[in-house]
């Protein structure tokens, strides 16, 4: 696990933690895990210390717009937070439409007669006839967001990108087969494959976002395995959502028999000024021992997330629910971590 250090907020190991380099760093999970989170964090900490940061998502469900507390983002490229140290994050939402008419109008010159060509039908029959070609046009952006410059200086000091889940995200981002009948050769072609230089490039980190479960951590390992068969660098595991042990370890075996000492308890609720019964007890009993089973079920989980041989970051489980301030939070976590 990649060491931490808590010494002041959003303190760097180095210029860029522990993925010193990457420029595209793509957050993907299993539907359910915060994977939107995760980006939304992870692009606050890389914006500390005066950076600039783009989020920019995928999937048309304007998740990040919620996260960051914002109207609903369009296709372009808007201030959504502030980050320590004077850093900014911008977010986009990445729309197949716009996208094609940014490249009919880059490539082709076709201005206005791209959206004509919209009026038609034109955009919706290509990407149904050719489903790899919206991808290209999803990623392209992200692309092309890696590579803008400003004067001698990039644009971003990174790109985040939230990712489609696990189940579909190596597809997503190895565009080049996906295209290849369509466009041979060409700008599609060119572009497609300067992609997949940065995909495939350690210029890109692919994020695996879970939780303590089997589900999860099943499809992790499953996704970990598929990107280092395609060659897509794996960056870090995040496990999202950890909830701290309410016990301590040497209770946890008889906590989970439900075999706690009654007496013990009694006197504990006793000195605590809390209402004190058997009753009370029993039901307090019994909740230590579903407690003392997810911790061993926990425990199991996490043994599997550290045999894939990542950086593994943990998050904890807010019981208030994601806002702004959370955000903050954990992105300060993951700073503490080495993550930035």
């Amino acid at each position: 696990m990649p060491s931490s250090s808590t010494c002041g907020r959003f303190r760097r190991l180095s210029p860029m933690g522990d993925w010193e380099g990457v420029r595209l760093h793509v957050v993907t999970g299993k539907g359910g895990t915060g994977k939107t989170t995760v980006a939304g964090a992870l692009a606050m900490a890389l914006a500390s210390g005066g950076r600039r940061v783009l989020i920019a998502e995928v999937e048309e469900r304007q998740g990040l717009a919620q996260l960051f507390d914002v109207p609903p983002l369009a296709y372009e490229e808007h201030r959504v937070a502030s980050a320590p140290g004077g850093g900014e994050v911008f977010a986009l939402a990445i729309d197949a439409r716009e996208a094609m008419h940014e490249y009919l109008a880059m490539f082709y010159r076709l201005g206005r007669a791209g959206r004509a060509l919209d009026k038609l039908g034109f955009v919706d029959f290509a990407t149904t006839i050719a489903p790899g070609l919206r991808d290209v046009l999803l990623t392209g952006k992200a692309y092309e967001a890696t590579r803008r410059r400003t004067g001698d200086h990039y644009a971003y000091d990174a790109v985040v990108l939230d990712a489609p889940p696990t189940g579909r995200v190596v597809r997503f981002l190895d565009v080049t087969t996906s295209v290849s009948s369509l466009a041979r050769v060409g700008p599609i072609n060119r572009q497609a494959n300067s992609i997949t230089d940065l995909i495939h490039s350690p210029r890109t980190a692919v994020h695996v976002v879970t939780l303590l479960e089997d589900m999860p951590v099943q499809e992790t390992a499953d996704v970990v395995a598929d990107l280092q068969a395609a060659h897509i660098p794996v960056g870090a595991v995040v496990v999202n959502r950890v909830r701290p042990p309410h016990l301590a370890t040497r209770s946890l075996p008889a906590a989970r028999r439900g075999r706690l000492d009654h007496d013990d308890v009694l006197a504990g609720l006793q000195a605590a000024g809390l209402p004190a019964s058997d009753g009370v007890v029993e039901l307090l009993t019994r909740e230590a021992a579903d407690h003392a089973e997810r911790t061993a079920l926990e425990k199991t989980q996490r043994a599997l997330v550290d045999d894939l041989g990542r950086p593994v970051y943990e998050l904890p489980r807010i019981a208030d629910g994601i806002d702004p301030t959370a955000l903050y939070e954990l992105a300060d976590s993951l700073a503490e971590q080495g993550a930035v």
